[in-house]
C-alpha cells in the first residue's frame, strides 16, 4: 500500500520566452512508488525533472518535497533534502574511476572541513571510511565490482549508464529522478537496468520518477504514468488505463 505524496507538483508553468515548455502541469509521487513521465519529443518531460532538481526555475506553480516548497531552492539544497538524479546525456567525471565518481556523490553527507580532509586524520579519516563503505555497498548492489577501479571514460556505454545510476544512488535519496535510463542500450542492458530500478524501489522503498521512451519497460515496472503533450498533461493513471486512453494513443502510443 502506497503512502501519502512525497513529491507534489501543482500547476507548474515554465516559459522560454514565448514558448510554454510546461503549461499548468500537476501530479504527485508517493513514497515507494515508480511514476513514469512519457510523451512525444518536446513534450516537456525533461523540463519537469529539471524543475524538480532546481536546474530550471518555473515562472509559476509550486513543487513541494516532504511538505516543503523547493521550486526556489538552489540545486545543492534540493540534493541535500534527498533528491538525486541521472541525466539523459551521461554526466560523469570521465577521467576518474567508478569509485571516485560514486564518492563524489557523498559530498552532501560529508561534515569535515577542507583542512581536516586534507590532513586526513581523526574524525575526518573515520568519516572517509564510513562513506567508502556506503559506496562499496552501491558497487555490490549494481554489480560494478569488476569496474570499481576502472576509469569511467574507458567503460562501455551501458556500464557508464549504470555508474551514473550508482552515483545518484550513493546520495541515499528519498526520491530518485531518472532521465531516460535505458536510452541507447541493447535489450540485455535494458533488462539489467530495469531489474536494478525495481530492486532499488523494492529494497530501499525509494520513490522513483523516470522519463523513458521504451513503452515495454514503462508498462512493466511503473505504478503510474503521467502523459505530457506540448507541455500539458493529457492523461494520468495506471499503465492499463493510460495505454487505452484515446488521447494518448493519438498523440504518442499509436499502435503500441
Amino acid at each position: 500500500m502506497k503512502s501519502d505524496p512525497i513529491l507534489e507538483i501543482d500547476k507548474l508553468t515554465l516559459l522560454f520566452r514565448n514558448i510554454r515548455a510546461l503549461d499548468g502541469v500537476s501530479f504527485d509521487v508517493r513514497e515507494g512508488e515508480i511514476v513514469a513521465i512519457i510523451g512525444p519529443n518536446g513534450a516537456g518531460k525533461t523540463s519537469v525533472l529539471n524543475c524538480i532538481s532546481g536546474f530550471y526555475r518555473p515562472q509559476s506553480g509550486e513543487i513541494r518535497f516532504l511538505g516543503k516548497r523547493i521550486d526556489r531552492e538552489p540545486t545543492h539544497k534540493i540534493a541535500s533534502l534527498g533528491i538525486s538524479r541521472t541525466f539523459q546525456n551521461i554526466e560523469l567525471y570521465s577521467t576518474l574511476t567508478t569509485l571516485d565518481n560514486l564518492m563524489a556523490a557523498r559530498q552532501i553527507h560529508m561534515k569535515h572541513n577542507f583542512l581536516a580532509g586534507a590532513l586526513f586524520f581523526g574524525w575526518a579519516r573515520h568519516e572517509e571510511v564510513k562513506h567508502r563503505e556506503a559506496v562499496e555497498k552501491v558497487v555490490d548492489f549494481l554489480e560494478l565490482e569488476t569496474v570499481r577501479k576502472s576509469v569511467v571514460g574507458n567503460l562501455s556505454y551501458g556500464i557508464r549508464k549504470r555508474v551514473d545510476l550508482g552515483r545518484a544512488l550513493s546520495q541515499e535519496p528519498r526520491l530518485l529522478l531518472l532521465d531516460e535510463p535505458m536510452a541507447g542500450m541493447n535489450q540485455e542492458e535494458k533488462e539489467d537496468m530495469a531489474r536494478f530500478v525495481l530492486d532499488i524501489n523494492e529494497e530501499t522503498n525509494t520513490a522513483i520518477c523516470l522519463v523513458e521512451h521504451d513503452m515495454g519497460v514503462v508498462m512493466d515496472i511503473c505504478d503510474r504514468i503521467v502523459v505530457l503533450d506540448f507541455g500539458r498533461k493529457i492523461a494520468e493513471g495506471s499503465p492499463d488505463r493510460v495505454k487505452s486512453d484515446p488521447r494518448v494513443i493519438e498523440s504518442y502510443l499509436g499502435g503500441y
